[in-house]
């Protein structure tokens, strides 16, 4: 059979590309064939409407709602969200030849029912960013997905903006030597010289372009909060809540409320323009309403609210925050290291992953503006703990491959790059299909390293970047000797784990043939 296929996450960064990949590799087994269209963080290269028509059914793989779902109407379709791919590919593609078989009497459904795809709020077609809720989810639900759709979109701002930053310091650094910090003082003065209309200097030096550098990412990453907020917004209620969910994280931002500010300021957004599109009007001003009141009338409240009620408490929380991590100092640090290295490893990309993630971001950027250290240190745990479950996964299926099975040692191979690229997704194939020993495992190797690298001060000024931001790392050396301690660490506690699995299911075998009653 021929089938297509869409695979899409809310990140749009791994899980789209690992679900695509099980899906070509289950299909491949069966003897069909299968193209997939990855709707990730780099857009998409739309399937040929000839493949679309000749394909037997489709199979959708997404976390997030389909873009320009239209183009296969008609086609009998199985849905999924992108860990049923990446976990069980194989039952997908038995799904999509059932639907095939059934198609006169189930088009568009997969096993004899009709497609229930959950769709975005606001349900158009066409392409959206709205996450996948449907009414059936539940308000807990709902609310991971709203928040990880406003991450997904936040990421390449974090990306651009602290790597520009951080490109900045090494340049001044290397300009000025141990006087590189004042990147920060050549930086107001260039913009208080923009901001009066003023030429200060043509680009001529290496500090030139230190500050240039410095000034973009500076501009980059003053778009967090507010594209945070607007997509949470986006997310809760279509294209009305764009605007006072941006409005919501430009206030957050004006008052001092920062991330926490941002995600209550989304929430907030959405929540009221959700209850401002159930306002029944007549056809003629039901755009007007649409368009124009709704956003001025929630940007208004939303706007209001965070300036004179939420704002400075939210502030005020998170300055105390923020007085309490500068005021870590030698075991605190290391304990919250090992805690911030536990939450990138349970669910290596999830919601306590990126908490701990956004955490560190939000103490880099503090770090930041205020000239401290304990934020960049939080980064540099938050990044190397992350980078440790792939590669002690591709560590151990080096070692010992016969302990995998023929896919997992395939998956073994890239989870190098996802590793070293700190993609934390990479170790999730090998915890889905055998969680219990292989999440302890990971976990206890993050929390080894994030505890390392607080003890060892190393800091880190770009949030992402793996191994390929080590310029932007102090006291390197030792940072790469926690990454490397908590991953030999983790790829021996799966050894040994793997092997005691092994030696049971040997055990058991030996006993049935024997005739012996099991006794595991």
């Amino acid at each position: 059979m021929k089938f297509v296929a869409v695979t899409s996450c809310p990140t749009g960064i791994a899980h789209t590309y690992m679900a695509a990949e099980s899906l070509e590799q289950s299909a491949a087994a069966a003897g069909h064939e299968i193209v997939v269209e990855t709707q990730g963080a780099g857009g998409a290269e739309r399937i040929d409407p000839a493949v679309i028509a000749d394909a037997d059914a489709v199979i959708f793989a997404a976390d997030v709602e389909v873009q320009a779902r239209e183009r296969f109407a008609g086609k009998p379709t199985v849905t999924s969200g992108v860990k049923g791919a990446i976990n069980n590919g194989p039952a997908l593609i038995a799904q999509a030849e059932q639907a095939a078989k059934q198609a006169p009497v189930a088009v568009g459904g997969a096993s004899g029912g009709t497609d229930t795809a959950p769709v975005a709020a606001g349900g158009s077609a066409g392409p959206t960013l709205a996450t996948k809720v449907s009414e059936g989810d539940s308000w807990g639900t709902k609310l991971r997905q709203w928040l990880m759709t406003g991450v997904s979109y936040l990421i390449p701002f974090v990306a651009a903006g602290g790597l520009l930053i951080a490109l900045g310091f090494a340049l001044n650094t290397i300009a000025l030597g141990d006087e590189g910090y004042l990147v920060t003082d050549q930086a107001d003065a260039f913009r208080a010289g923009l901001a009066e209309g003023e030429v200060l200097f043509s680009i001529t030096s290496l500090a030139d372009w230190a500050t240039l550098s410095f000034v973009i990412g500076g501009a980059a990453f003053g778009f967090i909060v507010p594209v945070l907020a607007g997509f949470i917004a986006f997310a809760m209620a279509d294209r009305p809540g764009i605007a006072p969910g941006f409005v919501a994280g430009a206030v957050a931002g004006l008052v001092g409320a920062g991330f926490l500010g941002g995600i209550i300021g989304g929430l907030l957004a959405g929540g009221l323009v959700m209850w401002l599109k159930k306002v029944r009007l007549p056809f003629a001003f039901a755009g007007v309403w649409t368009v124009v009141v709704i956003p001025l009338v929630a940007s208004l409240v939303i706007g209001g609210l965070m300036i004179l009620v939420l704002g400075r408490p939210i502030a005020a929380l998170q300055d105390g925050l923020t007085n309490w991590l500068e005021g870590l100092t030698g075991g605190s640090i290391v304990v919250l290291g090992v805690i911030l290295g536990l939450m990138m490893a349970f669910d290596m990309g999830g919601p306590v992953n990126k908490v701990a993630y956004f955490f560190g971001v939000a103490s880099l950027t503090t770090s930041l503006e205020t000239g401290t250290e304990t934020g960049l240190q939080i980064m540099a745990a938050v990044m190397a703990a992350g980078m440790v479950p792939p590669l002690a996964l591709a560590l151990a299926t080096t070692v010992r491959s016969k302990l995998f099975t023929p896919s997992e040692q395939q998956n073994g191979k890239p989870a190098w790059l996802l590793g070293a690229s700190f993609i934390t997704e990479g170790a999730i194939p090998f915890a889905a299909s055998d969680p219990l020993r292989v999440i302890p495992s990971i976990m206890a190797g993050s929390a080894l390293t994030g505890g390392l690298v607080m003890a060892f001060g190393s800091t880190l000024q770009a949030p992402h970047g793996g191994i390929f931001v080590v310029p932007f790392i102090g006291n390197p050396w030792l940072y790469l000797v926690a990454i490397a301690a908590g991953t030999v660490l983790s790829a021996a506690l799966v050894i040994a784990a793997k092997s005691t699995k092994k030696a049971e299911t040997q055990l058991v075998q030996a006993e049935t043939a024997a005739g012996i009653p099991a006794t595991i």
